[in-house]
């Protein structure tokens, strides 16, 4: 079922400035997408805030409305720079802060940050905090772990240690979207931590890496389930993938325009036509985020949370 009055890309986004990036040893273990670099301190840091400045300047410059909220420096949170992880903002003016795997991460979650966003003139009408999941041991960690089909109220999940059914299952009975479970592995057989690095669905079309999902029925079921949906789908493989070829978003632009914010790496990973296929429903606005992608495992996507909520 659609629903007209959902739009699929955001109108804006919330990136949050990083004080303290670095290789983050609590997520190493559930993300084959990390790597462990050895960089001066310092030096690390002002690479990290020069890539992110360099996305940020593009995007403005492409007339998204982005808005921006410094890190803190104490405690240390390696990870601050992807806030998509940690709190989603939705169409009814519902926000919703999620329970996350690494201790050294949950301290991302700052009350403030949901303040500056609602005086920023958006409604937030309640919070949905499922952050005691976390006394359990389940996970779900935004929409790293989920990825909206806000137009059909589905919610496409990829099971791992950071994504559990269950809490997924109490997410969409609140949203009341519709889930869709499968399992993911790299070309080395682990386990893909995030369901945003293999798939991405704009308005009218979809990404995905099929041949990570591994057992026919389900990747059928993804396969079929955005096939319903009249978009058209580009498949990516798995070494696209790994290029982060997957990890992209598609906005709005301020006059209703349609941008898709992604990575240069990830550009460069897809083939000519499937370049082009995309290009027929959005412009690209990409930058390089070479140091986010390889000590932290995640690319653009991950550094904007979308704001779907109402002015």
């Amino acid at each position: 079922m659609t629903d007209a009055l959902r739009t699929q890309a955001p109108a804006a986004i919330l990136m949050v400035r990083p004080v303290a990036f670095g290789f983050n040893p609590q997520t190493a273990d559930t993300n084959p997408f990390q790597q462990q670099m050895i960089e001066p301190g310092a030096d690390m840091q002002r690479r990290a805030c020069a890539e992110f400045d360099r996305l940020l300047q593009r995007l403005r410059a492409a007339h998204i409305e982005a808005l921006v909220v410094e890190d803190t420096e104490d405690p240390a949170k390696p990870d601050a720079v992807f806030p998509n992880n940690w709190i989603s903002f939705h169409h009814d003016g519902t926000v919703v802060v999620y329970p996350m795997l690494a201790p050294i991460r949950r301290v991302e979650r700052r009350n403030d940050v949901i303040e500056k966003v609602r005086s920023a003139g958006f409604k937030v009408s309640k919070v949905l905090d499922l952050t005691r999941n976390e006394n359990e041991g389940r996970f779900l960690e935004g929409t790293g772990s989920v990825v909206f089909d806000h137009i059909h109220r589905t919610a496409y999940a990829n099971i791992s240690p950071r994504t559990n059914p269950d809490v997924l299952g109490e997410l969409c009975e609140h949203l009341k979207y519709r889930p869709i479970l499968f399992r993911a592995t790299d070309e080395n057989n682990q386990e893909i931590s995030h369901t945003d690095m293999l798939m991405s669905i704009g308005d009218r079309f979809a990404v995905v890496c099929a041949d990570a999902v591994s057992d026919a029925v389900e990747r059928k079921l993804v396969v079929d389930s955005l096939r319903a949906t009249e978009r058209e789908i580009i498949l990516i493989d798995r070494k696209q993938m790994r290029q982060f070829a997957g990890n992209m978003l598609q906005l709005q632009t301020r006059t209703g325009q349609a941008v898709i914010a992604t990575s240069t790496q990830g550009v460069l990973a897809f083939r000519p036509e499937q370049r082009k296929a995309i290009q027929q429903y959005a412009s690209i606005v990409e930058a390089p985020v070479p140091l986010l992608e390889g000590i932290e495992g995640g690319s653009v996507r991950s550094m904007m949370a979308g704001i779907h909520l109402p002015k």
